[in-house]
Order: C-alpha cells, then sequence, then structure tokens
C-alpha cells in the first residue's frame, strides 16, 4: 500500500495518485480547483474534540496518535479509506496543517498501513 502525506497547499502532482482530503474543515485560502482534491472525507479527521485539545503543540503528539487511533478504530469513515488505498496503487493524504510532522495525516497514513499489513 502507498500511502504518502501532501500540504493541501503544495501543488498537486502526476503522482499523487488518489488526493484525499483529510481535515474536517475546508482549508483557508485555496479553492477546490487548486486543491485538486479527488475526495474530501472529513469524517475521517479527529473529532472537534481532539483536534482542539491536540493544538498541533508537539509534546502532545504521543497522546494525540493514542487518542486519534481510538477514534480511527471506531471510524467508518477508516474503513471506507481503507479500502479506497486497497483499490488504488498510490493515494496521498492532504492536509492544511503547517507542521508537517505532527499532524492527523501523518497518523492516519500510518494507520492505514499498518492495517494493510494485518
Amino acid at each position: 500500500m502507498d500511502v504518502r502525506v501532501k500540504r493541501v497547499y503544495a501543488p498537486p502532482a502526476p503522482d499523487d495518485g488518489l488526493r484525499v482530503l483529510v481535515d474536517r474543515i475546508w482549508p483557508r485560502g485555496i479553492s477546490k480547483a487548486d486543491a485538486a482534491v479527488d475526495l474530501w472525507l472529513k469524517d475521517v479527521a479527529p473529532s472537534t474534540e481532539l483536534r482542539q485539545w491536540f493544538g498541533h503543540e508537539t509534546e502532545r503528539m504521543a497522546e494525540f496518535t493514542v487518542r486519534y487511533t481510538a477514534e480511527l478504530d471506531a471510524s467508518p469513515a477508516a474503513a471506507e479509506l481503507r479500502g479506497l488505498a486497497a483499490d488504488h496503487d498510490r493515494i496521498t493524504l492532504v492536509y492544511s496543517a503547517h507542521d508537517e510532522r505532527h499532524n492527523q495525516a501523518v497518523v492516519l497514513a500510518a494507520y492505514l498501513v499498518g492495517a494493510g499489513s494485518d
């Protein structure tokens, strides 16, 4: 399973494969055409409560990962995304966070790859 992550503000590339926006809220300052997403799967994003608690504070990343993984385990949207990932050669999870290492797309990509190896 080839799962990549990319900021939605970065230009789309031909090798992105299926582009899935994994934010609950549409990213500021970018049009739908410029985002070039194939699917906006907002229900796979962290809950509003978890997103607000995390606040992209790097020291909370480990606990955020645990909590978000628990949400994903119970999420029909995560199961839908696993199916899409299995049906495509490559998917790119796009997100709007500034921090490229501490965000939900990184956790979600690891989750998908781990689920694919079961």
